[in-house]
């Protein structure tokens, strides 16, 4: 496998995405499968930021410690990350800001000579990194062009100047070349991006949401596209007004979704549980970060696990998705609409900062992800909202139809009709139980387990959401079978202890520091032998991942 790892570090107001978005862009134009790992502080301006590229010739989904590449804006990325480089890394730095051991351009004072604003810095340093690693200028100005939306001719200039520089340095002479690899350019989605694709392909007409990290560029990126997507979004006044807006909207026919992360969706509880008992179709999208509280919130966590599987009061049936790649995202958002009104459940995805926001080389079928039409009304009879059917699932009619369509929180006979009636209340609970039930029969029917790296390997790595990315690559390197369920709630357990079937130990990996996931597994009976977790607030790294699997298996 042919692959490199580029950093580019500085602070807040450097440009550290966008010129990270142009490196992607340029190894995407060679060919090569793309990751793109980001890490910021919850600042506008000052803090450190970096954007990790990993470019390669086989399929990745994740990012490694270790870099061929240190692009540095300041000393401080130069720094911290210096512990990164290997023995013929190297380093390309603002020699204005920073001293190191590589190939130093007075960036600063380029852009200062030539009345540019800063930023342009790092058009400078693309050029120059492009020189480094023999790659042509005509895909570098591609790349910009693509990339950059103002100042284009002046980033072009910008990067040329880099890359003369550099082209006539030693350090281009060491050997380093990217050579064009089969295949590609693929499409290049961020977690956010594939979301909202998915939830307009289920048929997504609304999105409201209240801007919360990381799914506020969900809100943002929909609201930029919605004559694309076929649909609108909604930005209200608080996270109840969102879901109270998206439930509005299910119960006149129009199927919606909501984004937030745990602050928000705590106050979502309360009408999660309405969700359950006046069976609207919900759902919603909750992007995991470091928690409790404010936590930090430009970081990542997989701490919501049992919190999406249980807020709400009473019980009901619901489904929890996790998706661990821009793929999967796409596919599970459009799976999510279609079980919310399938079963006229609330649905979660869970999502997370990590996977949210990075960016992944998309590769999905299309056609695997579609509208399905609900159960509705065939129009016969007096119309009840809560009939009692054999699987719990009631047909649906909407306002305006010629049906008179109650939605009730109060426990309700079929019509809707308010009541206390013990016998009554007794067969409402068991239509929700049937559809449970039916819900459950469901998942296990379907394909809801992942599978990568050796499906016999004796060593099985078991985890859920964005680990995937490092576990699936973890599993081919120590010839391991990669399991991932991808809904969890219910839990498709007959497929996955199939999947575990002869496997000699089980190894969970998770972003948590309790092992949620691992003691859902063991309510429903299936064992792990050890587990590897992570709470820092980082994602797993490939390399850091492998070494951390490999001691728990001594």
């Amino acid at each position: 496998m042919e692959e490199f790892s580029i950093l580019i570090g500085g602070q807040a107001g450097d440009g550290i995405k966008q010129a990270g978005n142009a490196i992607a862009r340029v190894f995407n134009r060679l060919g090569y499968w793309i990751f793109v790992y980001e890490d910021y502080p919850s600042l506008i301006r000052g803090g450190h930021n970096f954007a990790m590229v990993r470019a390669s010739s086989e399929r990745i989904a994740s990012h490694r410690d270790g870099i061929d590449a240190l692009v540095a804006l300041n000393q401080e990325a130069v720094d911290r990350h210096s512990w990164r480089l290997g023995e013929d890394s190297v380093v390309i730095f603002d020699s204005d800001t920073a001293k190191a051991e590589g190939l130093g351009i007075p960036m600063s004072g380029i852009v200062k000579r030539r009345g540019l604003p800063a930023i342009l810095r790092n058009a400078i340093a693309l050029g120059a990194l492009a020189a480094v690693l023999g790659i042509g200028l005509d895909v570098v100005e591609d790349a910009i062009r693509a990339a950059v939306d103002k100042r284009v001719e002046e980033n072009l200039e910008a990067a040329r100047e880099g890359y003369g520089i550099a082209n006539g340095s030693p350090w281009a002479a060491e050997g380093r070349r990217v050579e064009r690899v089969p295949g590609g350019p693929r499409p290049l989605l961020t977690g956010n991006e594939a979301l909202a694709l998915g939830l307009a392909r289920g048929g997504m007409k609304i999105y409201a949401a209240y801007p919360m990290t990381p799914t506020s560029a969900l809100l943002h990126y929909i609201a930029a596209h919605e004559d694309e997507l076929g649909a609108i979004a909604i930005h209200p006044e608080s996270e109840i007004a969102v879901i109270g807006i998206a439930q509005g909207a299910a119960y006149a026919g129009i199927r919606s979704a909501v984004g937030t992360s745990g602050g928000g969706f705590s106050l979502m509880v309360e009408h999660i549980s309405l969700a359950g008992q006046a069976e609207i179709p919900t759902v919603i999208v909750l992007g995991q970060r470091l928690d409790p509280a404010t936590g930090a919130p430009t970081y990542t966590k997989q701490g919501n696990l049992f919190f999406a599987m249980f807020a709400g009061h009473g019980e009901f049936p619901r489904a929890v998705l996790a998706p661990g790649d821009a793929n999967e995202a796409f596919h599970l958002a459009a799976e999510a609409m279609n079980l919310a009104w399938r079963f006229q459940i609330p649905v979660i995805i869970l999502s997370d900062k990590h996977l949210s926001e990075s960016t992944f080389s998309f590769h999905f079928d299309i056609s695997r992800a579609a509208t399905e039409p609900p159960k509705l009304w065939d129009g016969a009879g007096e119309y009840r909202r809560y009939a009692q059917t054999e699987d719990g699932i009631s047909p649906l009619a909407f306002p305006g139809g010629g049906a008179v369509v109650k939605a009730n929180s109060y426990e309700h006979d079929e019509f809707g009709i308010t009541t206390e009636d013990a016998d009554l209340i007794a067969k409402a609970q068991d239509k929700r139980l049937r559809k449970a039930k039916a819900l459950e029969e469901y998942v296990n029917g379907k394909e809801m387990v992942s599978v990568e790296g050796d499906p016999e390997g004796k060593i099985a790595l078991l985890f859920w959401g964005s680990t995937k990315g490092a576990a699936a690559e973890v599993a081919e390197r120590i010839g391991a079978r990669a399991i991932q369920p991808l809904c969890l709630m219910p839990l498709p357990k007959r497929e996955l202890e199939e999947r575990l079937e002869g496997a000699e130990r089980v190894v969970g990996i998770e972003g948590n520091s309790r092992g949620q996931f691992c003691g859902w597994l063991r309510c429903h009976g299936i064992q792990v032998d050890g587990v590897v977790l992570k709470y820092d607030g980082r994602p797993f790294a490939a390399d850091e991942l492998e070494e951390r699997v490999r001691r728990s298996l001594r």
